[in-house]
């Protein structure tokens, strides 16, 4: 089989790329993989991107240029915003070819791509013919200008019938697949199917969870907002519940007042994958406090890979991720007093409960998030997609 993948980078590279770059690897083990990317730039070229996003003849000319060169038997896009554009997916189906498209995020639903705008959710556009509000709010980089116009690229091509032309939508969680079947989009439901992410690493636990030497919590995460950093501060402040906060991001300076005025708390910074991974087996239980619905945070993944319980929001995807009593517990979203009565909870219980969610953590790693089971239901996704364009020649 080949494959072309087609991903449109960011200018700070995130979650989206780790992902992209996992499966071409793992693709690459059994298939013939090209990637086609693109990059955001700034200032004027980020402009002229901008302004051309609804129609980018360049872009478009290389998407022909690289279908023409590769004849690959399915494309798969993960990433169109703003360097690439929608025309990738015209331009594909023009030359006979089946697209596959992953939603990393809310964007063909939502300008703000996160459903999350000034510290509280945003889902005021999922039924919106056209998201007036979300223009007038500018909940895409707090421009209105820029809202406009990513509003109106979707809009257009929705009125176009190029979200109609992607043979299949893979989304992360059966409740972001339910929000955009639910979504004014107009999509079918059949052309979405779920597909996770998966976890890069296999590394666990050498030994079960000891009290004495594994009573401290760990945050891995963006320091922002949405990620639920002020929740976690508060409700650790004030106590003897031991906390470490790896990470960076507009908040580092809320964390490190946090630490001067708290003793049990502690700021790493910003760590590479390979000092993450020892942290992670290491503490008693992973805090995700986030206040938005999520993607499919790959520190989750990790955590479970590595045998780790989970105390999450009890939202979005990792409603869909952790199951309480399970592989790990789940606590009042946006609630800092209800984080805080978990982990003092959490920290009563005894070596065999804790192992209890450890083993669960693991075994939902082994039965939903390996890289083999990644490899497998691609392929299923890809050879459904070709035969049934196939049939439809």
């Amino acid at each position: 089989m080949r494959i072309l993948i087609i991903h449109n980078h960011y200018q700070h590279p995130g979650g989206e790329d780790t992902v992209v770059a996992q499966e071409k690897q793992l693709l690459a083990q059994t298939e013939h993989v090209e990637l086609l990317a693109f990059h955001n730039r700034k200032g004027w070229q980020g402009m002229w991107q901008t302004f051309w996003s609804p129609w980018n003849i360049w872009a478009g000319q290389r998407v022909r240029r690289a279908i023409k060169r590769y004849k690959p038997d399915i494309i798969h896009i993960h990433n169109l915003h703003y360097a690439v554009g929608p025309i990738a997916i015209r331009i594909a189906k023009r030359q006979g070819v089946p697209v596959v498209m992953t939603l990393h995020n809310y964007r063909l639903i939502c300008p703000s791509a996160t459903l999350f705008f000034n510290g509280e959710l945003f889902i005021n556009s999922l039924q919106a013919r056209f998201p007036w509000r979300a223009v007038r709010l500018g909940v895409h980089s707090h421009s209105r200008l820029k809202t406009f116009w990513l509003a109106l690229t979707i809009w257009l091509h929705k009125k176009w019938g190029t979200w109609q032309m992607t043979d299949r939508y893979i989304t992360l969680t059966d409740f972001a697949k339910q929000l955009f079947i639910d979504s004014s989009l107009g999509v079918p439901a059949e052309k979405y199917v779920t597909k996770p992410n998966f976890a890069a690493t296999d590394e666990r636990r050498d030994q079960p969870m000891d009290q004495s030497e594994t009573d401290h919590f760990l945050f891995i995460g963006r320091l922002t907002e949405e990620k639920g950093i002020d929740i976690l501060l508060k409700a650790f402040a004030g106590t003897d519940f031991r906390l470490q906060v790896v990470g960076d991001g507009p908040l580092r300076n809320t964390v490190m007042d946090a630490v001067r005025t708290s003793p049990n708390i502690t700021y790493l910074g910003a760590l590479e994958r390979a000092a993450i991974t020892p942290l992670l087996t290491s503490c008693t239980a992973l805090i995700f406090p986030s206040i938005w619905y999520e993607g499919m945070p790959m520190t989750l993944l990790d955590a479970f890979a590595a045998g780790t319980p989970v105390i999450a929001s009890d939202l979005g995807a990792m409603r869909s991720m952790v199951n309480d009593g399970q592989n790990g517990w789940l606590f009042a979203p946006g609630d800092a007093q209800a984080l805080r009565e978990k982990a003092k909870l959490w920290l009563d219980t005894d070596n065999a409960y804790r192992q209890h969610l450890g083993n669960g953590a693991r075994l939902s790693y082994k039965l939903l998030y390996t890289a083999k089971r990644n490899q497998l239901l691609l392929a299923a996704i890809y050879g459904a997609v070709i035969e049934s364009h196939r049939r439809g020649k």
